[in-house]
């Protein structure tokens, strides 16, 4: 097995976790999909040999891809047709798929989903890797460009939005 292999079944161990963090940033298959796949190019085109936690290494890489994903899905200032509802993780017909049952016990149901999508990008990823994957604030920090309490801060904000204590006012059209 040459190295670009033994990176690569190093990286297929950590698919699951990763899409399972990506598909809580986007609430998409798809992008979730896209994610994962840039942290797979990103990885073969860094020195892994360096990288002392290859998972928490590529969940950071994740975390940014899609703090990126999330960002520029504002910044293009498109007006949705309908209202845009995560995609549903569904089990296979025929068969058990053990990488969708994983993703499905990792899964969120799509009500919080919707509620995440009224938190900023840097919120919904410090809530996300806070919360639900128990990321320490010193580790997120870097992540999101701030500081360590500018991050608790964040992920309290967001989980005040998310019991609804702080209601999102609507935006002005």
């Amino acid at each position: 097995m040459d190295e670009r292999d033994f990176l690569a079944h190093r990286f297929e161990e950590h698919r699951t976790h990763l899409k399972a963090v990506a598909y809580r940033m986007l609430g998409s298959l798809t992008e979730a999909d896209d994610a994962v796949q840039e942290a797979w190019l990103r990885l073969s085109r860094s020195d892994a040999g360096a990288v002392a936690n290859l998972g928490g290494w590529l969940t950071t890489v994740v975390g940014r891809v899609c703090l990126d994903m999330l960002r520029s899905r504002t910044s293009r200032r498109e007006d949705p047709i309908d209202e845009r509802l995560p995609d549903p993780v569904i089990a296979p017909a025929s068969g058990t798929d053990p990488e969708q049952e994983a993703l499905l016990a990792d899964s969120v149901g799509l009500a919080l989903l919707v509620v995440l999508e009224s938190l900023s990008p840097a919120e919904r990823l410090a809530f996300v890797l806070h919360d639900t994957f128990a990321v320490p604030f010193e580790d997120i920090a870097p992540i999101v460009g701030r500081s360590p309490e500018a991050a608790r801060q964040l992920a309290s904000r967001a989980r005040r939005r998310v019991r609804g204590a702080a209601p999102v006012p609507e935006r002005d059209r």
